[in-house]
């Protein structure tokens, strides 16, 4: 069983165009999607189109909820400066996109040979704005994942790709399509983004488990292009972070 976990689209469908190219090469069972899938790209529609023909499994991210009710967009923990865009991208949407987006799952099980159980989920299995990182405490964890059988933890959320043991269970973090954070996220601290997407694929075998965490290189100069021709608010960090000197 080979499974391939992407998150973090933002609407950034060159990113993830070469992300599904490379998953072609990878012999995957199945693709499961972590959320935050439309918000802050240029492209949020060919990103939902293209998700539908998937039909994949499709987790509710915090970014996704803030979509479908951007009056309450600061209880999805969604900045201040981002609600221009909340907006602009849910004015590119139909009805039938919102409804799509209402459709997708808080969490998602996976059952593997050997015992082993993947939870998948955006945020944390509490919520989807808890932020796991290699940092996070032990007792946060054991705060998390209380009362849960699964015993491999995935999800997006953070935009840093990891790989973390704790006692005998495995958390990962498949990282971001469509925002590759730099640093972890801080607050008051500015995000860089780097030129790649993240995804992460498990492969579990007769006789062993596996964790390949993948970085694809996608057309930054192809991506920009869509951010000017989109009339998108947030148009100039996207410019700013991809501009080459």
């Amino acid at each position: 069983m080979r499974i391939a976990f992407i998150s973090d689209i933002h609407g950034n469908f060159t990113a993830f165009q070469e992300v599904l190219t490379d998953i072609k090469g990878q012999s995957v069972d199945q693709i499961i999607c972590l959320g935050d899938t439309v918000t802050m790209g240029p492209q949020p529609t060919e990103v939902l189109n293209t998700l539908r023909e998937l039909k994949c499994v499709v987790i509710k991210g915090n970014h996704d909820a803030a979509t479908l009710d951007p009056g309450n967009a600061a209880q999805y923990k969604v900045a201040n400066h981002l609600i221009s865009d909340l907006y602009w991208c849910r004015n590119q949407l139909s009805p039938d996109d919102l409804q799509f987006i209402n459709s997708f799952e808080p969490m998602h099980e996976i059952d593997l040979p050997h015992g082993n159980r993947i939870l998948a989920f955006h945020g944390s299995p509490l919520s989807s704005t808890d932020i796991i990182q290699s940092t996070t405490p032990n007792h946060l964890l054991d705060v998390y994942f209380e009362g849960q059988k699964a015993n491999i933890f995935i999800g997006g959320h953070s935009h840093v790709q990891m790989v973390r043991r704790y006692e005998d269970k495995l958390i990962l973090n498949s990282g971001s399509i469509g925002n590759t954070f730099k640093f972890p996220y801080s607050p008051g601290k500015s995000v860089h983004l780097l030129p790649w997407a993240e995804y992460i694929v498990i492969n579990q075998s007769e006789h062993s488990l596996s964790i390949d965490a993948r970085r694809v290189y996608f057309d930054t100069d192809e991506l920009l292009k869509k951010v000017r021709e989109s009339q998108l608010p947030c148009a100039s960090w996207w410019i700013e972070q991809y501009s080459k000197p």
